[in-house]
């Protein structure tokens, strides 16, 4: 079915740790600035929490691998938001 859709399987090698790195990192994050810190009522909350705590991630929350950048910045070239009041 992928080779019909000439899509390309990324793995080079049976379990590769390097094609699963960075997607292992974004959960570690979510996990542990997130989920962990809440106790969510239901299914449709932790939905909506975690929804929240991805746009955080890739619009405000500067990360060290892209020199202080957010990924929307490093990605789509977009300036970092004004911080807003609570």
């Amino acid at each position: 079915m992928l080779a019909a859709r000439e899509i390309k399987i990324s793995m080079d090698g049976k379990g590769a740790w390097r094609d699963n790195v960075f997607v292992e990192r974004l959960w570690r994050s979510i996990k542990y600035e997130e989920v962990y810190l809440r106790a969510y009522a239901s299914v449709s909350e932790a939905r909506a929490g975690i929804g929240r705590y991805l746009t955080f991630y890739n619009s405000r929350r500067p990360h060290s691998s892209l020199d202080g950048r957010t990924p929307d910045q490093a990605y789509f070239n977009q300036p970092m938001p004004e911080a807003v009041a609570a």
